[in-house]
């Protein structure tokens, strides 16, 4: 197994720990920090394990699998949670995750009829602000304009996620033609 598979496993690993730490509450205010080391951790390996794939010419069928599943995974877990925290409306977790789902399904369609679908920069986007707002939600600090920096990037990552699906659909709409 090479560099960017078992980087790829390891964050699906941490994302336990991360749910642990942040909805376990004997940890009070320091597991909001230590789920948010995690969270970090854990997204890092996801810009690490692709840079070092295609770097190195370590691209492999599992981690073409796995890595889009570990992603899922990590930033679905942590919206379910900051959802049951109250701090992420169900609505915006509901469009987000849906996504997920149309372009995994759109992915399977695609491979299925031997057309690989690459990351578009909009997906990148969309990682990365997802990513952020995760951390600042996890964090909730108490500064000034902190809740509103909290809202942009929800915002930011909502219509980014759907510019992603729309770019995603009418880039491969010969894909659904099939």
């Amino acid at each position: 197994m090479n560099l960017p598979n078992k980087l790829t496993i390891f964050r699906v690993i941490l994302i336990p720990f991360f749910v642990f730490f942040l909805m376990y509450p004997a940890f009070e205010d320091y597991g909001k920090y230590i789920a948010a080391a995690v969270f970090i951790a854990a997204s890092l390996t996801d810009f690490a394990d692709g840079k070092i794939a295609r770097k190195y010419n370590m691209v492999t069928n599992f981690g073409k699998f796995m890595d889009p599943l570990a992603d899922k995974l990590l930033v679905c877990s942590a919206m379910i949670c900051l959802t049951e925290m109250k701090k992420l409306a169900s609505w915006i977790v509901i469009v987000i995750i849906s996504r997920e789902f149309i372009i995994s399904g759109f992915r399977l369609v695609a491979s299925d009829n031997g057309v690989v679908i690459a990351a578009s920069y909009w997906g990148k986007f969309k990682t990365t602000f997802q990513m952020l707002m995760i951390i600042v939600l996890v964090l909730d600090m108490d500064w000034p304009y902190y809740d509103i920096l909290g809202q942009a990037l929800t915002y930011i990552a909502l219509v980014l996620t759907i510019i992603s699906l729309i770019d995603y659909i009418v880039k491969n709409k010969e894909v659904l033609k099939e």
